[in-house]
């Protein structure tokens, strides 16, 4: 890998090579050609070179000039309109347009008689609510309309998998410091990383005009570091995910214990994963739990939006719903789909009916008398997952194919032409019955 560096020249040889070190350090350190020390350069100098990277190490190829000094500093130039002109300005507003005055003359938007600021809409002279919408709104609570249910408690979002990186700092430290940049394309990107690193590094250098390096053998390295480090960045995964195997994010866990079939490479490795794999069966039992009790919570007290919505994310794949609670849930969501509902709330309903998994078992109560646009939208998207419930509005769910494309219809038969239609071929003549030869000997 090309790079540019500060070189510091220790000492000369008998054949005209030079040694030399990194300015201010002891690594990394080298031979450079004589041939490309510039004239006027000495032991102690410090010059910028061209460095390639390859399995030995570093080799100089190109000592850049020195950086001309500055003479003077560097300035910004503004550019202006190109007349003389104030650098400050300002104006000041006269005294009788400004906005908002209240009727003693006091500034500030929206102030009252006493001039306090009216900062909602729908407010009197006095800073208050409007009286008049105040007692509407009291007369709608006393006939129970207007009523809102209580709303259900969030549920804490999990935490996410953080893990340290011992392990992977570990292998790093193990590694020559010349392959520690090449490690870190192959953490971030594996192999492929790696390679088109190699590939932005050769544009590079093709638009520069210096010569290109082969990927050939940085490949060949990164491929042998790959299995090493992506391991040890395995056990700082497995390791945090273990000690939050109750708290971290389902998800996360699953996730490495996947990655345990190549990451865990030895028997302490191994250990860990199967560790990993009893804590995560416990863990989705204990969650499974808690989701059914929940669920049967959301259905006692009428929540069945979220009931639904609920029952479709079981953290138990494939696990089925009890028949009794299958059952509650269904004749809940029924009794949620009558005419007297309106349309948005059945159209609400309907959604998180499709993704359920009693969608099949969910028979309205009644339908709306004259159903709009929106909800009649809301039944066709979801006719294919419902479709007793398409079949009351008179809609058919079109059939589709896997990849979600809709089927074509079948071709229609073709028209009868004049021939067919009067010629006809007459009925084929029963067989004539042919005793069988072992019967009739038998008769005889």
């Amino acid at each position: 890998m090309a790079r540019r560096l500060d070189i510091e020249l220790t000492s000369t040889r008998d054949d005209g090579t030079w040694t030399w070190r990194a300015a201010g350090a002891k690594v990394p350190k080298g031979v450079l050609d004589g041939s490309l020390v510039p004239e006027g350069i000495g032991i102690g100098d410090v010059i910028r070179v061209e460095a390639e990277a390859d399995l030995d190490g570093l080799e100089i190829t190109m000592v850049l000039p020195p950086r001309a000094a500055r003479k003077q500093p560097q300035t910004l130039e503004l550019l202006g309109p190109g007349r003389d002109e104030p650098l400050v300005t300002q104006t000041l507003a006269s005294r009788g347009k400004s906005r908002g005055r209240g009727r003693d003359g006091d500034r500030g938007r929206g102030r009252g008689r006493d001039g306090d600021r009216d900062r909602g809409r729908g407010r009197g002279r006095d800073g208050g609510r409007d009286k008049g919408k105040d007692k509407g709104r009291a007369r709608r609570d006393d006939r129970g309309e207007n009523r809102e249910r209580p709303k259900a408690p969030s549920r804490p979002k999990a935490p996410r998998l953080r893990p340290r990186r011992v392990h992977r700092q570990a292998a790093l430290k193990a590694l020559p410091e010349i392959q520690h940049g090449l490690a870190e394309e192959v953490l971030k990107g594996g192999v492929p990383g790696a390679r088109q690193a190699v590939e932005r590094m050769n544009e590079k250098a093709a638009a520069e005009g210096m010569p290109k390096i082969k990927s050939e053998p940085i490949v060949a390295l990164a491929e042998k570091l790959a299995p090493k480090l992506k391991a040890a960045e395995w056990r700082d995964r497995a390791e945090a995910a273990l000690a939050g195997i109750n708290e971290i994010d389902i998800k996360d866990i699953r996730s490495v214990v996947v990655a345990a079939d190549t990451g865990a490479r030895d028997d302490e490795s191994r250990a860990l994963a199967d560790q990993l794999r009893e804590g995560l069966l416990a863990r989705v039992d204990a969650e499974h739990r808690k989701w059914l009790d929940e669920l049967a919570e959301n259905i006692a007290e009428g929540r069945t939006v979220r009931a639904l919505r609920h029952s479709s994310r079981p953290p138990k794949a494939g696990a089925p719903l009890p028949p009794d609670m299958a059952k509650r849930l269904a004749d809940a969501a029924s009794a949620s789909l009558t005419s007297e509902v309106t349309q948005d709330r059945w159209a609400t309903v309907l959604d998180a009916i499709a993704f359920s998994p009693v969608r099949a078992q969910v028979v309205p109560e009644g339908l709306p008398a004259s159903p709009n646009d929106q909800l009649l939208a809301a039944v066709r998207k979801h006719a294919s997952k419902v479709p007793t419930i398409a079949a009351s509005f008179g809609i058919e769910p079109s059939p589709r194919r896997r990849g979600g494309a809709r089927t074509p219809p079948p071709p229609p038969p073709p028209k009868p032409t004049a021939e067919s239609e009067t010629t006809t071929e007459a009925p084929p003549e029963p067989a004539p019955d042919v005793p069988d030869a072992g019967n009739e000997e038998a008769a005889g």
